[in-house]
């Protein structure tokens, strides 16, 4: 895990997963960091994200889908 300032952050654009239904109960990444994928709660834009290596994130998403 890396650290990225909050400043790189709040430029970002999150985006939400299309499963959330439109609702604030999801997670959102953002694409910004090519080596990189910050994560946040979509509830608490503002809060802690968590910053995972790119590889790391999909690797995850794929064995979710599984």
């Amino acid at each position: 895990m890396r650290n990225i300032p909050d400043d790189d952050l709040s430029a970002a654009v999150w985006i939400k997963s299309s499963y959330s239904g439109g609702g604030d109960n999801c997670l959102e990444v953002t694409h910004a960091f090519p080596t990189l994928t910050p994560v946040r709660d979509s509830k608490n834009p503002l809060g802690p994200k968590l910053v995972f290596r790119s590889a790391a994130w999909s690797a995850f998403v794929e064995a979710v889908k599984k």
